[in-house]
């Protein structure tokens, strides 16, 4: 069984370390700007399924950011598009001044930006190789991405091994000789090799025992705060996504349909998504349940609310066209302005965003009659803290 090797970690102190870099004046490390994946459907010729639909956001250094949605909405291509295993259809990924996009990904793994952008993947088992040691699947990275020799290969596996508390012992071992919490500690320390600048967390705890993801979350964020990492934790897990994120985005059918302050979304939740994602954590106030049929992602119309086939607040307007995506500022409990070129209260927006100071750039705005009438059937969530058990 896996053991956690450092010291308990108390959930105050989760809590609180979850918010200590302060990535609000920080500069973006990730920029992606009208990002597009779109694939062929076999046997219709001309159709394409629009996995990832004009997706505009960014990350801070430092900063620790959610992806939440439901299964389908196009959060593991977005992974894959960041992390450079996909070639976009359209839109840039910039990072670090350096535009991704433009780069394949068949090339992208000779270029020095490999090393800074790692990723910890779903199923640490699967994502091993079971012809190699813990010791060769950590310094693999080491000897090809940061072009270490061997001998500083394998003491930079040592170091690394010792961050996420995995026994110096255990490195000889193959995948089916450790247990679940070990390989999951090899696949991070296989990420953290090459010292990485942006570190993506795939649902990394999603195949583990429950006592096994508590100890794992606490090391990855014990590592982020320590190592000062960027980290883009894509997760199923509501209440994981609120401890230990600053900021979260919310995707359905291939769009971000909300993004802001952790807390804020959370205690606050604008669109009725959210709002019915949110109720849906067992104990967490009132079920809100949706109606109708999800829309197809095969051609659908640009001009269309992806959510309007289930939206309880949609009407006429919104099956002919979705409200576009606005920056500027908000005031909080204030609801922003209404969609441009129509009265007040006319159109509900698909999207929303949070104070200005919270959240510049790229945070979306909402329509003023939608937001007005999702602040009136909002509901405060106070969950308590995840029981930490050390496995």
């Amino acid at each position: 069984m896996d053991r956690a090797v450092a010291p308990p970690v108390t959930a105050g102190a989760i809590e609180a370390g979850a918010r200590a870099v302060d990535a609000t004046a920080a500069a973006p490390l990730l920029q992606v700007e009208r990002l597009s994946k779109r694939f062929a459907v076999a046997g219709r010729r001309g159709s394409f399924l629009h996995a990832v639909d004009d997706l505009s956001f960014h990350i801070r250094a430092g900063e620790s950011f959610g992806l939440v949605g439901e299964s389908g909405c196009g959060k593991s291509t977005l992974v894959r598009l960041l992390a450079r295993l996909l070639d976009p259809s359209s839109g840039r990924i910039v990072f670090d001044g350096v535009d991704l996009a433009e780069l394949g990904s068949a090339g992208f793994a000779r270029r020095p930006e490999r090393a800074l952008i790692q990723m910890v993947f779903q199923d640490p088992s699967d994502s091993l190789n079971p012809r190699f040691t813990a010791r060769d699947t950590i310094r693999e990275p080491c000897l090809l991405l940061a072009g270490m020799d061997r001998a500083s290969a394998d003491a930079r596996v040592d170091e690394v091994a010792a961050q996420v508390g995995l026994p110096l012992e255990l490195l000889s071992r193959f995948p089916h000789q450790l247990s679940g919490g070990q390989k999951a500690r090899v696949g991070i320390a296989r990420a953290l090799a090459p010292r990485p600048r942006l570190l993506i967390l795939d649902e990394p705890t999603a195949a583990l025992d429950v006592s096994v993801q508590a100890v794992v979350l606490q090391l990855l964020d014990r590592l982020r705060r320590e190592l000062g990492l960027t980290t883009l934790f894509v997760s199923h897990d509501l209440n994981v996504v609120r401890l230990l994120t600053d900021r979260v985005a919310v995707m359905y059918l291939g769009r971000i349909v909300e993004v802001g302050d952790s807390a804020e979304v959370f205690a606050q939740p604008a669109h009725p998504y959210t709002q019915a994602l949110l109720s849906a954590i067992p104990g967490h106030g009132p079920r809100v349940r949706l109606a109708g049929e999800v829309s197809s992602p095969i051609d659908p119309p640009p001009q269309v609310c992806r959510f309007a086939s289930r939206c309880p607040l949609a009407h006429e307007r919104c099956s002919r066209e979705a409200p576009p995506l606005q920056a500027g500022a908000a005031q909080p409990g204030h609801p922003p302005g209404s969609h441009p070129g129509s009265h007040p209260g006319s159109h509900p927006g698909s999207q929303t965003g949070r104070a200005a100071s919270r959240s510049p750039g790229h945070d979306l705005r909402h329509d003023r009659e939608h937001l007005a009438a999702c602040h009136v059937a909002r509901f405060g969530v106070q969950w308590p803290l995840p029981v930490l058990m050390a496995d």
